[in-house]
């Protein structure tokens, strides 16, 4: 049986502190202008939960924050905001750009005795760019902005379409260099459905950004 002590112990025991994170950049909000979208968290922190902003960023927050340094301090800190934030909106502009010029190639490759194997080049310039909730070009900038996200995982694919197709795959690199997926097998229509109903990995490759080609097999001479 617990004695009287123990039970005034736990009765005090302090409850864990409940960070709350920013849909934005995923920073705690009291560490949001340590990131490149300030004024995106601020707009989103108004609208989802005035009294937090109120909070942080009322005039009596800021000037409680800002207070203790001096206009030559303010005035630089504003200015480096605004720089970091305007250079993270060109980086983000450029990747998308980027990616929306990159292409898909799906190439049927002819083998000995009408045996087919399936090449993916392009895959790495894309993949999941954001969660469902990104609709525009806006919102795009933003998710990239944030959290910069990379390309398709070549490894993780070419084991999708291993399982998928009961079949070799792997990474490989062309002749030119660089790294592609290989498929044993005639499966570059089933590959670009797969793209188009945005399976797995595959999610956020657009489907308008696929070429396909086909390799025959060349004859030998007589």
């Amino acid at each position: 049986m617990a004695s009287t002590s123990d039970e005034a112990t736990v009765s005090q025991a302090i409850p864990p502190i409940q960070v709350q994170y920013c849909a934005v950049c995923s920073f705690p909000l009291e560490y949001c202008e340590f990131g490149s979208s300030i004024t995106r968290c601020k707009e989103w922190l108004q609208k989802e939960n005035p009294a937090l902003y109120d909070r942080y960023y009322s005039e009596e927050a800021m000037q409680a924050k800002l207070g203790t340094l001096s206009l030559e301090a303010q005035s630089k800190l504003e200015k480096d905001t605004a720089k970091k934030e305007a250079k993270a909106e060109a980086k983000a502009d450029a990747a998308l750009k980027k990616k929306m010029a990159s292409q898909i190639t799906i190439k049927r490759i002819e083998r000995n005795k009408r045996k087919y194997v399936t090449s993916i080049h392009g895959l790495e310039a894309f993949g999941t760019l954001g969660p469902a909730s990104v609709k525009n070009h806006e919102e795009l900038i933003e998710f990239i902005c944030v959290h910069d996200a990379a390309g398709v995982d070549l490894k993780k694919a070419s084991k999708l379409f291993a399982q998928k197709f009961a079949t070799g795959a792997s990474v490989t690199k062309n002749p030119q260099g660089q790294e592609e997926i290989v498929v044993q097998g005639d499966v570059s229509g089933e590959i670009v459905e797969m793209i188009e109903q945005q399976t797995g990995v595959l999610k956020g490759v657009p489907a308008d950004n696929i070429v396909e080609v086909e390799e025959k097999k060349k004859k030998s001479a007589d």
